[in-house]
């Protein structure tokens, strides 16, 4: 588990169906923890604006409220790839545009790769992006910035009725070997769905990752760190499907400490009381 990850690494499971694990984190001690699991891919999404900071939709999130995040977590990782998602904007703008982020998020952030939302409509910025020496995620399918095009909040994305549709499959494969020629180092396929994401990854040699909508079909799976651990407020009263549930360890263990403090005892982990 000690030897750091590579590209060729993560191409090389995928040939040898070896399944890639990325993690989504946006905090330093989260970023130790799953380092030290041994995950693959660290990944910093703009959804931290929605799951932290209470924003409505991941278009707000600025691009210098990325590489305050993507500094903590490079900081946590020693062995993972650290990624971290454009805000909208820089890819919409252009290549040069493009270019200019990716070097900010590589110099400033840490990061090792960047993630493109809606990268098939802008390849010119993926190979721009590429021919500077800067691997790309290219990101596709049904995403938080392509999702108006499908008629489809991205909030509901969860929703059985988010994956793409079978009618779709030709279109999506020649998005995943256009993303490929273009120079894509890994494709994340949102909500490929269990018809349309075995086709794609059998059209490409470089690994397909997803998250919403994807399963064991594709070569590996990306997954928020807080929602694998039922970190979210709606899990102390409604217990999530996940594989743990923090929300009521976190809602229990402060109100023993709040009952400590309103008994006027010392709380745990204070300085001894004699």
């Amino acid at each position: 588990m000690d030897e750091k990850v590579t590209l060729p690494g993560l191409q090389a499971m995928k040939r040898e169906r070896r399944k890639i694990v990325c993690v989504v984190a946006w905090d330093y001690q989260m970023a130790r923890i799953v380092d030290r699991v041994g995950v693959d891919i660290v990944s910093v999404g703009d959804t931290v604006g929605i799951n932290l900071w209470g924003q409505p939709n991941p278009l707000e999130i600025t691009m210098d409220q990325l590489l305050v995040v993507c500094q903590a977590v490079r900081r946590g990782v020693k062995r993972a790839l650290v990624s971290c998602d454009f805000p909208f904007g820089p890819l919409q703008e252009g290549p040069d545009s493009a270019v200019r982020a990716a070097i900010r998020l590589v110099k400033e952030g840490g990061v090792d790769l960047v993630k493109l939302d809606g990268a098939a409509d802008h390849l010119d910025a993926v190979a721009a992006v590429n021919r500077a020496g800067i691997p790309v995620f290219a990101q596709f399918g049904i995403t938080p910035q392509t999702a108006l095009r499908f008629g489809i909040t991205y909030s509901a994305t969860p929703g059985k009725g988010s994956e793409v549709p079978v009618e779709m499959t030709d279109e999506m494969v020649a998005q995943a070997k256009s993303l490929e020629a273009a120079g894509a180092a890994l494709l994340n396929f949102t909500n490929s769905g269990a018809v349309v994401g075995p086709e794609v990854v059998r059209a490409v040699s470089i690994p397909v990752l997803g998250g919403h909508g994807g399963g064991p079909w594709l070569d590996g799976r990306i997954r928020l760190a807080t929602a694998a651990i039922g970190y979210g407020a709606s899990g102390v009263d409604d217990p999530p499907d996940t594989y743990a549930n923090v929300a009521r360890i976190a809602h229990d263990a402060i109100a023993e400490y709040a009952a400590d403090v309103r008994a006027g005892q010392q709380i745990r982990g204070g300085i001894p009381v004699t």
